[in-house]
């Protein structure tokens, strides 16, 4: 052994260079983490993207229950029979924006209405089991849809939109936010 504190030993040498550049590297990796996973889509962005699938069975009948999907109220009505015969009823003469009942819902599913649940005026929250028609009405500016989501009254320029959904497991749930059963996102 030498006396001399400056003398070179080469394994100690070996040893520092390894362990500050394994230190350094991994400090690189996680400077560099934040960066790359901000180049992709949020989970609250994914989630609201995706399609949505809903339960109808907890649904009473006349019951309106209210979903979010890609940020947006989403109303689904299950319309009485009463309710369907008074959407079918309605004369053309008493819709701002005519459309037939028909059109508003899926085939052999009369009873469900799937819609959008913001007043197409200026995008107020509506309240169910409200206005002339018992369907949903605007507390701010007084628009009124009927049982159809169909606009009967005030402001609003149009119907509430039907988004595209399907139905599922024999008509016991819903999928918002596809056309077909078989599509993916």
């Amino acid at each position: 052994m030498t006396d001399n504190p400056h003398d070179d030993n080469p394994r100690r040498r070996d040893f520092l260079y390894i362990a500050t550049g394994v230190v350094g590297a991994a400090g690189v990796c996680a400077g560099a983490w934040p960066f790359i996973s901000a180049l992709g889509p949020d989970a609250e962005t994914i989630a609201n993207g995706a399609p949505v699938d809903v339960n109808l069975e907890p649904i009473a009948e006349g019951q309106i229950a209210k979903v979010l999907w890609r940020g947006r109220l989403v109303f689904i009505r299950h319309r009485t029979a009463e309710e369907i015969q008074k959407a079918k009823d309605l004369p053309v003469s008493a819709q701002l924006d005519p459309q037939e009942d028909s059109l508003r819902v899926k085939e052999g599913h009369e009873e469900w209405l799937v819609v959008f649940g913001n007043c197409t005026h200026l995008g107020c929250v509506l309240l169910g089991h409200e206005g002339q028609h018992g369907g949903w009405s605007c507390p701010c500016h007084g628009s009124e849809f009927d049982t159809s989501g169909r606009v009967t009254r005030g402001p609003a320029p149009s119907n509430l939109p039907v988004p595209d959904y399907v139905f599922l497991d024999g008509g016991t749930s819903i999928r918002i936010g596809v056309s077909s059963p078989d599509q993916t996102v």
